[in-house]
């Protein structure tokens, strides 16, 4: 690839003139011009910035800006409600007013965001017709008020091959709120000329030379989450699915919604070890397997068989941890539950070796590459279902997978473990399926009651079917670790006769709800 610094131009516009407040030029009101910003982002651990600035990939120092930025919203933060974010950024004396739109597809790896940007006079928002921010808020626009600031050094380089131009940044810095601060350390590329193809091309030579990650957090999320009470671990987002969507674009949506739930933990376990975080990564993992699961039959069986393999790798190596972290909680205090948290520190420190390997640095990339690249080469028959829209497909997915929960439940008390796990499993993947398509269903509140009480439903039969297992597999996760004792040490047991019959009573429920697809 052919590089050359971005020195001049970082900050675009005319020398300005100052304004009353709040008030533009007209040369400031042609520049309010909506743009498609295409970016990638990637994070990068402090500790190799010195490796990646000395790497050969980048031919000289590049352009150089301090940058201070301002994010503005409400008091009640109605703006990141709403899906957009404000600010004004300052570089020596120019000022850039920038407004960005969440349409909720984005966060999984490759931010695609409608921004609307244009210079501006002073430390204070130009809210008028050239944005939506006036619309948006109604009257509350006069409620706009500093949030928190972001400061970094930036670098800048441009980075063309034929016809593909991508601009490279590497920020370092912090997101400060109040007396709350997080560093910043990120590469952003971001396509000027070209597809989303080059971005990944010069992603695979940076992660050859540094231990990147997938950046799924914008700048202003980071301040938003200073502003709240601090978290040990993210839950599942809702998806974003609209009433005509195509199955491929539900399948998009829905694996960049796992990337992002699995990445968001995945950072909180590498800052510091979290239970409820690893938990988290977990569930996000296995939301991912279901979606493949979910939607094979428009995508190539070696697409799905390579990426479930390596799935299937990570949800392994969280669950001992997993099970260690619920087994400790369960027992005793004694000599059992010591040794127990022994096995489950030593299963700690494999999960982070595994989370700090390159085998799992690559592995989001790499799903998020194949996703945005159109997913692989497929046959015509799933082509064709990839055009369908999304709630004929869902819906047969939803039906399939519930009929198979409902049958193979029937008799539970004569089904043996093997079997009723089975169920539990497969029961797991039809809650997972069922909150993917809820967008597609519940437009009204008569739908919405529908869509609560049939999930609902999931969730005790899921409640009781673990309790079962749980109470079932306590002797042989022991024996596993190569812990002897007492099952009975570990609480949390009871009758299997009664949770059966519990379980049992779930099943009928869930048989007896009314599909919210139908």
């Amino acid at each position: 690839m052919k590089f050359r610094s971005a020195r001049a131009g970082l900050l675009r516009g005319d020398s300005l003139t100052r304004l009353p407040c709040g008030k533009a030029s007209g040369r400031q009101a042609e520049m309010a011009n909506v743009k498609q910003e295409v970016e990638l982002k990637l994070e990068l651990p402090s500790k190799a910035i010195e490796a990646f600035e000395r790497s050969g990939l980048l031919p000289d120092e590049g352009a150089r800006a301090e940058l201070q930025a301002v994010y503005f919203d409400t008091p009640d933060r109605q703006l990141k409600a709403k899906g957009y974010t404000l600010r004004i950024r300052r570089s020596g004396n120019e000022r850039i007013q920038t407004v960005k739109a969440d349409d909720g597809q984005g966060g999984g790896g490759l931010f695609a965001r409608a921004e609307w940007e244009m210079p501006v006079a002073q430390d204070e928002p130009v809210i008028d017709t050239r944005t939506p921010i006036a619309a948006a808020l109604g009257e509350a626009a006069d409620m706009i008020a500093p949030a928190f600031h972001v400061d970094v050094e930036r670098r800048t380089w441009l980075i063309a091959e034929g016809q593909t131009e991508i601009e490279l940044v590497l920020d370092i810095g912090m997101v400060s709120a109040g007396e709350r601060q997080a560093p910043i350390c990120e590469i952003e590329l971001e396509s000027k000329a070209g597809g989303p193809a080059a971005l990944f091309s010069l992603a695979r030579q940076i992660e050859a030379l540094v231990p990147v990650r997938l950046g799924v957090a914008a700048k202003s999320e980071r301040g938003y989450r200073l502003l709240a009470d601090a978290t040990s671990s993210f839950k599942a987002e809702p998806v974003s699915l609209k009433t005509g969507n195509r199955a491929e674009e539900a399948f998009q949506t829905i694996v960049r919604a796992c990337v992002r739930h699995y990445r968001l933990n995945e950072g909180l376990l590498l800052d510091h070890y979290e239970p409820l975080a690893l938990h988290q990564a977990r569930v996000a993992v296995r939301r991912l397997r279901s979606a493949l699961t979910l939607f094979k039959p428009m995508l190539a069986e070696a697409d799905v068989s390579r990426f479930q393999a390596e799935l299937r790798w990570l949800a392994k190596l969280l669950g001992e941890a997993r099970d260690l972290d619920v087994l400790v909680d369960r027992t005793e205090p004694g000599e059992l539950q010591d040794r127990i948290d022994a096995a489950r520190r030593v299963a700690h420190a494999k999960v982070i070796d595994a989370l700090e390997s390159q085998r799992v640095c690559g592995m989001m990339i790499d799903i998020v590459e194949w996703l945005t690249l159109g997913a692989g080469k497929v046959a015509p028959d799933a082509e064709r279902l990839r055009d369908e829209p999304a709630e004929l497909f869902a819906a047969r997915q939803l039906q399939r997978f519930h009929r198979w929960v409902v049958r193979h439940g029937r008799r539970m008390t004569k089904l043996d473990d093997e079997r009723r796990h089975e169920v539990r499993k497969k029961a797991k993947k039809l809650r997972y399926a069922s909150e993917f398509f809820a967008g597609l269903f519940i437009g009204t509140k008569k739908e919405r009651r529908w869509h609560g009480r049939y999930i609902e439903a999931l969730e005790v039969l899921q409640d009781d079917l673990g309790a079962l297992n749980d109470l079932v597999s306590t002797a042989g996760l022991l024996s596993k670790h190569g812990l002897s004792g007492d099952p009975g040490a570990v609480k949390g047991g009871g009758s299997k006769k009664k949770l059966i019959a519990v379980a049992a009573g779930a099943h009928e429920e869930l048989a007896d709800a009314k599909p919210f697809w139908c």
